[in-house]
């Protein structure tokens, strides 16, 4: 774009945004029919609670678990189609109901997993009053990867708390409920009560005067070209295809979910790079006599003490708003659905280096390159030419729409206003980094903890 006549600049512009379109335009339409991680979520939740009932105080049941664990996740599981259940959603429910027909009908299709198959003959066999023979015992021996399935199965076939509740396994959910629970719920109260701090001193006009916004004197063509060609045309189809036959090299001896992580981790290099180029072209072709300091990007690492203290609190204060959008989004219009595909794969992973790729490329990448696009160079451009609020309105949701999930749009729009603002409030683009790469840090540990 070094050299490029303003002719064919706009030209190349105007097929970028139009080929674009059509392609968010399709992404999000098709969002519609992918999964939503919410549900599997909320049930991870409630086996996490089953099991980690007999290890919680009474003291603090009511902050930790629902009064019925067992009964939440029964109806849970009763809410799920049988023909959509798999093997071990049919074994868990069969073995939370009582003795009966209920249970031999959930029952009546054999599983196919190996390891499922005595557990499913011994509650057939199973009795009311039956008690916890050596044969039933034996069969939980292919069952120690799934504590949950195994003390289920342990009291339906008529064992006792002694016999089927893992004492560990209990206070390692109580304390992995304790993190995914309690802690983000206090991380909300703090946040409700920074953020109302800071719309008091906003209505006194007592707030400091934000520093002057300093943007590359790039043109919303540049914008489009680096938006529109670099990061959908040539980022989102034309490297992909051109970097299929070494994915595939690469990927093809590996086995899922490793194969994905680095297909993700690949695909996302190549995102990046193709943006990044034409960012360095354009950037190329300013005189470096007007260069601020700084760089136009507005890094400014140091001090790094006070960027980080800055994403802490901008993290805080808008947590509370997109939890408020997502609530107010599936209250209103029910869960679209089409999470993204990521949030899937950590939570069902446990191979350590596909998580190590997960973890790379979604605390890692994502805030560094997502951020310098549209907190380092979309936003100013667009401030310098609407004013300040057009130009965070505008590439936060621009930030929404480039995730290609109608279900995530109002949150990510919510989450990218927030790390708008603190770029103007800050000055530089480094707290911004920081707190997007903490928001996905948090979220990535939370499936983590869901996940095991």
């Amino acid at each position: 774009m070094r050299h490029a006549t303003p002719a064919i600049k706009i030209w190349l512009a105007t097929l970028s945004l139009i080929l674009s379109l059509v392609l968010f335009g399709l992404s999000l339409v098709d969002s519609f029919s992918k999964p939503s991680v919410t549900p599997t979520l909320s049930l991870q939740q409630q086996e996490m609670s089953l099991l980690a009932d007999p290890a919680v105080p009474e003291a603090i049941r009511p902050l930790l678990l629902r009064e019925d664990p067992k009964a939440t996740l029964l109806d849970a599981l009763g809410e799920i189609p049988l023909d959509q259940m798999n093997d071990r959603q049919r074994l868990l429910l069969a073995g939370l109901e009582s003795p009966g027909e209920e249970r031999r009908a959930l029952l009546a299709n054999p599983v196919q997993a190996p390891s499922l198959i005595p557990l499913q003959q011994a509650l057939l066999a199973s009795r009311e009053d039956g008690a916890l023979s050596l044969a039933d015992r034996e069969v939980f021996g292919s069952l120690r990867g799934d504590p949950l399935l195994q003390q289920v199965g342990c009291l339906a076939l008529g064992g006792d708390a002694d016999d089927c509740v893992n004492p560990i396994v209990a206070r390692t959910m109580a304390l992995k409920l304790v993190f995914t629970g309690v802690l983000p719920v206090g991380m909300l109260l703090v946040g409700s009560g920074l953020l109302l701090r800071h719309l008091w001193l906003l209505f006194r006009k007592t707030l400091p005067p934000w520093p002057p916004l300093q943007a590359a004197p790039l043109s919303l063509t540049d914008m489009v070209l680096l938006v529109c060609g670099g990061f959908v045309v040539l980022g989102g189809v034309c490297f992909p295809i051109l970097l299929a036959p070494l994915t595939s090299a690469i990927t093809h001896v590996m086995d899922r979910p490793l194969s994905d992580a680095v297909n993700i981790l690949i695909g996302y290099c190549a995102l990046s790079l193709s943006t990044l180029l034409v960012l360095r072209q354009q950037l190329r072709s300013l005189k470096s006599a007007d260069r601020p300091a700084g760089g136009w990007l507005q890094w400014r690492l140091r001090p790094w003490r006070s960027a980080f203290f800055q994403a802490v609190r901008g993290f805080l204060m808008v947590m509370p708003l997109v939890l408020l959008t997502g609530w107010l989004m599936v209250s209103l219009l029910g869960d679209q659905g089409g999470s993204n595909p990521l949030l899937g794969l950590v939570l069902s992973s446990k191979d350590p280096w596909a998580l190590l790729f997960f973890a790379t490329t979604a605390v890692v990448l994502a805030p560094l390159f997502e951020e310098l696009v549209f907190r380092g160079v979309l936003l100013p451009v667009l401030a310098k030419s609407f004013g300040s609020g057009w130009g965070v309105f505008t590439s936060a949701l621009v930030f929404g729409v480039a995730h290609l999930s109608v279900g995530e749009l109002p949150p990510l729009f919510v989450l990218g206003l927030g790390l708008g603002l603190l770029r103007l409030s800050s000055g530089r683009l480094l707290p911004c980094v920081l707190m997007h790469a903490l928001w996905n840090g948090v979220t990535f540990i939370n499936l983590l903890l869901l996940g095991g």
